[in-house]
């Protein structure tokens, strides 16, 4: 294990908060020039997510940081559909991969995920077998008829269970990993596949970086993304090893520190520790899949919150609700609301406020929520209290 030398800064815990905050982007003027694709290269990465109640996670991200911007903005922001290979004379700017989790990741991270490239094409077993031939012929009808769907390939799945993938989908989803195939484009929600040769920029396709090297960019990616951060924190950024964690940190720029109360070593981004974090706080709904909230351990040592997705738990388990949305106000993290929509009324089907302070930031959210989705209402469903209900309707109208 690396040995971590004295730490020269010492951080409080408000310190630690503040700096995570700016580094994610929720504290600050945001940068509307640089807009969604500048919120997808300052984080890093954006997780994908097939829930959608008030909008999909990858939409919920940008919205979190810039405001109200179009949904189809959003979308064309991610998945320009351009080629590489002259054709369109365009590049593209973003493709999905597997990091913290399935993400959109900017292109030019592309180089820096070649370690698990080369991990996967190495990988003995598989959670589905695949027949001879199946993955030449994916690759042969891609490199003839040029990018396609997993329907275009020949159907996603069979007729079975959720995970029951058709031939065509078990080879494309692996050549995907492989790096051989790629997604730089969406229709609908549907993933479009393309040969990595040709939609993949050449200076970047063929950049080839030792693992160690891609593991020192990820690991301060991940603290310049996080602005400070235990080593589960950064490690967990995009999912790599804590041993391998340990081999790079020293070499990756990150700088030691210790955040009071935390308890463990940390590192930061020495960028972050220049200026004191000041500015405007965002007044916002926050998706589970959030980069600042995701992982729970941290969400609590840093706002004292905890928070679980309820999504994947049995209806009568469920404390907060489906999907339920932390709020996040002046820094801090203020309750939660599990929205859902009735033609054009947002309902807030559950909503848990940590103080009747709150009632006001909850109310701001969710008007500007409703907004966003085309909903030109919003209605109380439940509430701590038929107090905290009817303060809420109050200050929504």
């Amino acid at each position: 294990m690396t040995t971590v030398p004295p730490p020269a800064v010492e951080l409080s815990a408000d310190d630690a908060r503040r700096i995570a905050l700016r580094a994610q982007g929720l504290l600050g003027a945001p940068d509307r020039r640089a807009g969604v694709r500048g919120v997808l290269r300052h984080l890093g990465q954006v997780q994908l997510d097939t829930i959608s109640v008030l909008a999909r996670s990858h939409e919920l991200i940008p919205y979190a940081r810039l405001g109200a911007v179009g949904r189809t903005t959003v979308e064309e922001a991610y998945w320009s559909g351009a080629a590489a290979d002259g054709a369109s004379g365009a590049r593209p700017h973003a493709f999905e991969y597997w990091s913290h989790a399935a993400c959109i990741l900017p292109i030019e991270e592309w180089p820096l995920f070649a370690f698990r490239r080369r991990a996967y094409r190495t990988r003995p077993q598989w959670y589905h077998d695949l027949p001879d031939g199946a993955y030449d012929a994916v690759i042969g009808q891609l490199r003839a008829e040029g990018p396609q769907t997993a329907t275009e390939l020949g159907g996603a799945k069979n007729k079975g269970e959720w995970w029951d993938w058709s031939e065509s989908k078990i080879a494309v989803e692996r050549a995907l990993m492989y790096g051989e195939v790629v997604c730089t484009e969406r229709r609908g929600w549907k993933r479009v596949y393309d040969l990595a040769e040709r939609a993949i920029p050449v200076d970047l396709l063929h950049d080839d970086l030792d693992d160690t090297e891609c593991l020192r960019r990820l690991v301060r990616q991940a603290g310049e993304a996080l602005g400070v951060g235990t080593r589960a924190d950064i490690a967990d950024y995009h999912r790599i090893k804590g041993e391998a964690f340990d081999a790079v940190v020293e070499a990756s720029g990150l700088v030691p520190v210790t955040v009071a109360g935390w308890g463990k070593p940390a590192w930061a981004d020495p960028a972050a520790l220049t200026s004191e974090p000041r500015g405007r706080h965002r007044t916002t709904l926050l998706s589970p899949f959030d980069s600042l909230i995701w992982e729970r351990a941290r969400t609590e040592r840093i706002f004292g919150f905890t928070h679980r997705l309820e999504a994947y738990v049995p209806k009568q388990k469920r404390v907060h609700g489906y999907f339920a949305m932390p709020l996040l106000s002046g820094g801090r993290l203020l309750g939660r609301v599990d929205p859902a929509r009735d033609g054009r009324t947002l309902v807030a089907k559950q909503v848990s406020l940590d103080s009747p302070k709150a009632v006001g930031a909850m109310a701001k959210a969710l008007r500007e929520a409703a907004e966003w989705v085309g909903c030109d209402s919003v209605r109380i469903e439940r509430a701590e209290s038929p107090e905290m209900a009817a303060r809420l309707t109050a200050a929504l109208s």
